[in-house]
């Protein structure tokens, strides 16, 4: 691509658009997370730059985000006693992304089911509301989480101070109210940013405020943690590293559809690794690919590495003397910021579709959203991703069942030396056909056994024909070494026609046909239809 004044000029626009939208959620996502306003801005900066120049998307910008600081929040109050402990899980989380994407593995991670991605998303948005009911009422964050904020409302909401509830409602309404046409010129966090600060400082005056913010370069903050943490720690790292790759890369799928461009889902990973390992060394939060700073980049013109480059740039200096200007920012505001951007991660589009979801796929999906709320993260999306594959499984097994045929051949479709035969018996079919097709895992290996079983003993021979099958995979396999075994004990003879390719291999790899004669192993369905009246013929 040729690189311009024209597309300079884009980028530039777009790391200005991007940099204002970026400034005050970074901050209320530092606030969020525990970790200060400070961290989130470091955070922004150490991912935002190191990931736009080793990342494979072209516009994305990235940066802390309501997920990662979520999580971030669990391994604060569960994983981890100390900072240092939480920053190496954040360091430790962006190798294990690193490695995801040098393994080739990132176009995989976006293979998670929508429900699931749905979700943990819309249960992220529900506990940032829940978790900024607070601040935004005036009253100090509780501990215990989403819950712990829902016990701690009601006496919140009795001592609430009036000032912190008229700021956070003025914030409330600029961010919902601003037309979105507007947005391109004035973004609507800033816009809600500044107008809940001037009256938070210029009329109501009391409400809680952001306070101390400290400024300057980033320092290495992480220390030398114990071998024993580092093995307790690489569960909560692995979570992280997945949690941020699957954000990143749908991202990454949103800006290629505004676009039209590809992204490389390896070198994505392996760019968020690096700015995840950055800014856990200097004390930030870690982050992803930001669905709403990428979109107000693309939109203001950026479509290059340079604008996400530039963003982190301008943040920096923005740190390098921002403190005082925040410092009498109030509390109310942030979390008013916050409880917009958690409305937003809430899939809406999905939940007013909910009476036309399949009944497994809701399911999913409101187990996953429920236990992410409830529950944490982790178990939350172990447990979806786990619902999601047994709904899948069941959906591919009556698939997969419908493309088997179980019928009797009768006996005059057999032809020896060119000649028709009469029928052997002309009450029966003595000999059975299993004609196998498509793809067989191990959605369907377990009631293929039941179905086909039962089959086997009502015939003295049977023809097993793959000629239309496509895949087996090693449960299916097995399947088929248990029905010759029960065509063994059933004294049934078994005829196989057909055989080739990669099911062939499997089987052939795994020895199941080790004790089939080689004369009952044919090419053609008529090859395998003679042999068995030769059998049936004695």
């Amino acid at each position: 691509m040729k690189y311009d004044i024209a597309t300079l000029r884009g980028d530039l626009f777009g790391a200005l658009t991007a940099t204002v939208v970026a400034l005050p959620v970074a901050l209320a996502l530092g606030v969020a997370s525990g970790m200060g306003a400070v961290a989130g801005l470091h955070g922004a900066i150490a991912v935002g730059f190191f990931a736009a120049v080793f990342g494979g998307t072209r516009s994305q910008i990235s940066g802390p985000t309501a997920p990662m600081t979520v999580a971030m929040t669990v391994i604060l109050t569960t994983h981890a006693s100390d900072l240092t402990e939480a920053l190496t899980v954040v360091v430790l989380g962006g190798l294990l992304q690193m490695l995801l994407g040098l393994a080739r593995i990132g176009r995989f991670v976006v293979y998670t089911p929508y429900v699931v991605v749905s979700g943990f998303m819309s249960g992220i948005g529900v506990i940032v509301i829940l978790i900024q009911i607070l601040p935004f009422l005036g009253a100090p964050p509780a501990a215990g989480g989403a819950l712990g904020a829902v016990r701690a409302i009601p006496d919140a909401a009795a001592g609430a101070n009036l000032n912190a509830v008229a700021i956070g409602a003025v914030t409330l309404a600029a961010g919902f109210l601003w037309p979105r046409r507007l947005s391109r010129y004035l973004p609507g966090p800033l816009l809600a940013l500044v107008l809940g600060s001037v009256v938070g400082i210029l009329w109501l005056s009391g409400a809680p405020a952001l306070g101390h913010v400290p400024t300057g370069l980033p320092t290495l903050k992480i220390g030398l943690p114990s071998a024993g943490f580092l093995l307790q720690a690489f569960q909560p790292a692995l979570i992280l590293a997945l949690l941020g790759s699957v954000d990143s890369l749908l991202t990454s799928l949103v800006a290629d559809s505004l676009t039209g461009t590809r992204h490389n889902p390896n070198r994505e990973l392996v760019g968020q690794g690096i700015g995840n390992m950055i800014s856990g060394l200097v004390g930030g939060l870690p982050g992803a690919g930001a669905t709403m700073g990428t979109v107000v980049n693309i939109r203001a013109g950026g479509s290059t590495p340079v604008s996400g480059s530039l963003r982190a740039i301008f943040l920096l200096l923005l740190a390098l003397g921002l403190g005082p200007l925040v410092e009498p920012v109030p509390h109310a505001v942030l979390a008013a910021i916050m409880m917009k951007v958690g409305w937003d991660i809430i899939d809406w589009p999905l939940l007013a579709r909910i009476h036309r979801i399949r009944r497994e796929h809701l399911f999913v999906m409101l187990l996953t959203l429920g236990l992410t709320v409830f529950v944490d993260l982790v178990t939350a999306v172990a447990v979806g991703l786990i619902a999601a594959g047994m709904a899948h499984a069941r959906r591919l097994e009556g698939l997969e069942l419908d493309s088997v045929v179980s019928v009797p051949l009768l006996d005059r479709t057999f032809f020896s030396d060119g000649e028709e035969r009469a029928n052997v018996d002309p009450y029966s079919a003595r000999v059975g056909l299993v004609a196998l097709k498509g793809t067989l895992t191990v959605a369907s290996s377990n009631k293929l056994s039941t179905v086909i079983g039962g089959d086997i003993k009502d015939h003295e021979v049977v023809i097993f024909d793959f000629s239309d099958a496509i895949y087996l995979d090693d449960s299916a396999a097995m399947v088929i070494q248990r029905l010759l075994n029960v065509a063994s004990a059933e004294q049934t003879d078994v005829v196989i026609c057909g055989l080739t390719g990669s099911v062939e291999r499997t089987l052939r790899t795994l020895d199941i046909l080790r004790d089939l004669p080689p004369d009952r192993h044919v090419g053609t369905l008529e090859e395998a239809r003679r042999t068995a009246l030769d059998l049936v013929d004695g």
